[in-house]
């Protein structure tokens, strides 16, 4: 009897889940993590002001050096209200996760011998580059509509901003899941061949 649309959906994130944590044990995913983390963090934090600090930053070295380092605080929400700040953090958390898969995936990519988990690797970096970074948007579409809508306008260009916002998280998540079961996928294939390969080593010794 075949599962209903839901319960794959759900096994899909489940899976998707185990393969996350999967990648958490490997230093390329935190190395690809982490940078992505600090990076886009602070970059949405400059963008969320729209891009007066950037005039700022052109002012002297010290001044840039002062506000780059208020926008990397401000991912661990220093000075920041916590309404303004989760948004930007939890995207900031989603976005990171997927370069660090997909920093993960390329590198698995290139060690695998088996044509199936090749391709695999391949499917999860074409859908990663074609969703691109699903929430750059947010930041960038915010600081236009301010520019673009008068004063008056301003609750409308809230609405929008929080839709584009919440469209990016869904964006984000599907991409995570889908990236989620091909890193599952290419890790236990992996330590299966380990294991074959050391099954079929002890058995020639």
């Amino acid at each position: 009897m075949k599962k209903p649309n839901i319960a794959k959906w759900l096994d899909g994130f489940n899976l998707a889940g185990k393969g996350i944590l999967m990648a958490t044990k490997e230093r390329k995913f935190w190395i690809g993590f982490l940078i992505s983390f600090a990076f886009f963090g602070t970059l949405m934090n400059l963008l969320s002001g729209g891009f007066s600090k950037f005039s700022l930053m052109g002012e002297s070295f010290g001044t840039a050096m002062e506000i780059l380092r208020d926008a990397f605080l401000a991912i661990f929400g220093v000075n920041q209200i916590f309404f303004d700040w989760l948004p930007i953090f939890s995207i900031t958390v989603l976005q990171s996760i997927l370069i660090g898969l997909i920093v993960l995936l390329w590198q698995k990519k290139r060690g695998q011998n088996s044509a199936n988990v090749e391709k695999a690797g391949i499917v999860a970096g074409l859908i990663a580059l074609g969703a691109g970074c699903p929430t750059c948007g947010t930041t960038l579409l915010t600081p236009l509509l301010g520019t673009l809508f008068s004063t008056s306008g301003l609750a409308m260009t809230g609405a929008i901003s929080t839709a584009v916002t919440v469209i990016a998280i869904i964006v984000a998540v599907l991409a995570m899941k889908r990236l989620g079961e091909e890193t599952y996928v290419i890790i236990v294939n992996e330590r299966y061949l380990k294991k074959k390969e050391a099954r079929e080593s002890g058995k020639n010794n």
